[in-house]
């Protein structure tokens, strides 16, 4: 039994090409196209979604839902999920109303037991569990250890992120904060969802290559559409976002709008990962160094000295200098209920093409003492340890 995973084991015998080049990019291949799905917006893909759907029941050996139920997120799919299982009590009247005229739409009445008992452990986890078992069984530990780091790993944290900060939205819509009870009930109806799109990860890594196996109603569902939630006798699928903005480290980012929106309007605002109030963004343009002073949330005060500029803030501020020596000046910002803001001053040695010397500023830890201890800890050094020849 082998305990080491290659690329033609992913891809499979026969998708290396004559140099030997197929194989050697399978894995990387693999995870770009479900890096693709992960983050793909526009319209789903209806029909193909359906057969996904088709699939995934018939490999389960169940019959196929009586109706499939789309909605434009999975805002409004939560909802018609705790409709059906009748935890729709507390909804927004307003939610409420959009989930049961899908419903209604669809020919299924949005009461509790109208589509039946879920079923996504029958479509998606044990069928999950039994490709997963007979890669472990073929692979052996270590085997399947490195096949997940080939194919699944590159994909999840940035994939997890993203789901978790849709499930808080979620929450945040449908739950007022004090009622515990609704947000356990909110969750719960998310728990009922298969992912789509976002069970990329997995799919990555234990999904057969093309319409095979046991996961390819799940993985043709996932490459059309959202989540989805499985009944004995309906589905409800939401649709993919129209847009999706991220920085280069992955993290939910626009400084001019949503960062993820659906058709229906449900989105979710982010500033560098960091979320934010969706009328925060639209201040941005008027900061001064007075308002980011008096903010009191320490979090959003942080979003808004990084669009201002540190070195901006320093000057507008008018912040002293701590310390100054030879490789630069330290500056202390002390922050209100948060820590103190750092920074070291430096010129860049070698003049622009015009003479001047460029001026830069670097962050540092909040208890950094001088300026050569700041400078040094931005090469991982201590300040005895630094002694460049030549500063650049």
């Amino acid at each position: 039994m082998s305990s080491m995973t290659t690329a033609s084991d992913i891809a499979g015998p026969d998708s290396a090409g004559a140099d030997g080049a197929g194989a050697d990019g399978a894995a990387l291949s693999l995870v770009e196209r479900w890096r693709a799905v992960a983050a793909a917006t526009g319209p789903a893909d209806r029909e193909a979604a359906n057969e996904g759907v088709r699939l995934a029941y018939e490999a389960a050996g169940i019959a196929c839902p009586e109706r499939i139920v789309w909605v434009d997120s999975p805002l409004v799919g939560t909802a018609a999920a705790m409709l059906l299982t009748g935890q729709g009590g507390a909804l927004p009247q307003e939610i409420a109303d959009r989930a049961a005229g899908a419903l209604r739409a669809a020919g299924i009445e949005p009461e509790a037991g109208a589509a039946g008992a879920s079923v996504r452990e029958a479509v998606r986890t044990l069928p999950w569990a039994a490709a997963r078992q007979r890669l472990h069984d073929t692979l052996g530990s270590s085997g399947w250890a490195e096949r997940w780091a080939l194919t699944g790993a590159p994909l999840w944290e940035v994939t997890r992120s993203l789901t978790e900060r849709i499930r808080t939205g979620v929450v945040e819509a449908l739950a007022a904060q004090s009622d515990r009870g609704q947000e356990s009930a909110v969750r719960l109806a998310m728990l009922d969802a298969v992912l789509g799109q976002h069970d990329a990860p997995w799919l990555a890594a234990v999904a057969a290559e093309g319409d095979a196996g046991e996961l390819a109603g799940p993985a043709a569902v996932a490459r059309s559409a959202g989540w989805w939630w499985p009944y004995e006798k309906a589905v409800v699928i939401a649709e993919r976002p129209v847009t999706l903005h991220r920085d280069e480290a992955g993290r939910l980012d626009s400084g001019t709008g949503p960062a993820l929106d659906y058709p229906d309007g449900f989105a979710l605002y982010a500033w560098r990962g960091m979320p934010v109030p969706a009328d925060f963004l639209g201040q941005l343009s008027e900061l001064t160094a007075e308002r980011i002073r008096t903010e009191e949330n320490a979090e959003l005060r942080r979003v808004m000295l990084e669009h201002y500029g540190y070195d901006r803030y320093l000057t507008e501020s008018g912040a002293q200098p701590v310390h100054r020596d030879e490789t630069g000046v330290l500056w202390r910002i002390e922050m209100a209920g948060d820590e103190p803001v750092a920074m070291v001053e430096v010129v860049n040695s070698t003049p622009e093409p015009d003479g001047t010397h460029r001026t830069y500023w670097l962050r540092v830890p909040p208890r950094t003492a001088t300026a050569r201890e700041g400078v040094a800890w931005t090469f991982g050094l201590d300040a005895e340890g630094y002694a460049p020849e030549r500063q650049t």
